[in-house]
């Protein structure tokens, strides 16, 4: 007998078991919900993952009927794993049900894990406004758990969002909102040049000059090591050169930067935000 086959035999098992009548005690909802679990499994074995998908949904369903919530978290997203491999549509959709469950009986670290991995399968669909969503969520989660760094890893994808969709305030205040929250931590200190960078890069995309001054100001203030950093002076380089409208000047001020700190060393979108402020000059 094929896997796919096996799988078959064990669903119309468990079909069987949820319609028959319980004679020794134990709960229907248990037997069928492991009988749905073995069918899930020879799915897999065959490759079939839509199959697999859908078993785990009936054994989440069969755990939510004899109130095992956890088991039915776990259920939902076993079957988001399955899904994740043909349909990311219903992969989103199970793991919110599972965030749900998670929520619900106080789980907020493990939400928090999903909420990120939604936000990352809409980030690969390209659905940033609902990767942002689900990133806040992530985030809100991860603080009401006291971890710091997984969420200020979601807002800094907010951020990066953010500043692709051209909604450069908000960006701006999430980049200095984490700069700020670092500087008291002796491990992240370290990281806030890199913060306050992307946030001046945010406020050089604006196109206001006297803001980006204004924000270097504030930026000093907040960390006094910062204006001896390459990270000050460039973005203090392209906010003159983009108020002398000095086309060459600014496009020597990238050059030189990217020689010797490449522009990988920023958030990936960084390039193109810097870009965005050159086209201001032309």
């Amino acid at each position: 007998m094929s896997d796919a086959a096996k799988g078959e035999e064990f669903e119309k098992k468990a079909e069987k078991k949820l319609n028959g009548w319980n004679l020794f005690g134990s709960s229907k909802f248990e037997d069928a919900a492991e009988l749905y679990e073995k069918a899930a499994s020879s799915y897999k074995l065959a490759k079939s993952w839509d199959k697999a998908g859908a078993a785990y949904i009936n054994v989440a369903d069969c755990h939510l009927k004899s109130e095992s919530k956890h088991e039915a978290a776990s259920g939902y997203v076993d079957a988001a794993k399955c899904y994740n491999k043909t349909s990311p549509k219903e992969a989103i959709s199970c793991l919110t049900k599972a965030v749900n469950l998670f929520k619900e009986i106080g789980r907020f670290n493990i939400a928090a894990r999903h909420c990120k991995e939604i936000g990352e399968l809409y980030e690969q669909e390209q659905d940033l406004e609902q990767a942002i969503v689900f990133y806040e969520q992530a985030a809100d989660l991860f603080e009401s758990e006291e971890s710091t760094t997984s969420a200020n890893q979601c807002k800094q994808k907010i951020a990066q969002f953010a500043a692709q969709m051209e909604q450069y305030q908000k960006a701006i205040e999430i980049y200095e909102d984490i700069a700020r929250q670092s500087m008291n931590n002796n491990l992240l200190k370290y990281s806030v040049k890199g913060y306050l960078l992307n946030a001046g890069i945010c406020q050089l995309c604006k196109g206001d000059v006297v803001a980006i001054n204004n924000a270097l100001e504030r930026y000093q203030e907040l960390d006094p090591t910062f204006p001896g950093t390459r990270e000050y002076k460039l973005l203090a380089d392209i906010a003159a050169a983009i108020d002398e409208e000095d086309v060459a000047r600014f496009t020597d001020v990238i050059k030189e930067f990217d020689s010797m700190t490449p522009l990988v060393y920023l958030l990936a979108f960084n390039f193109q935000l810097v870009s965005n402020s050159f086209v201001l000059l032309v």
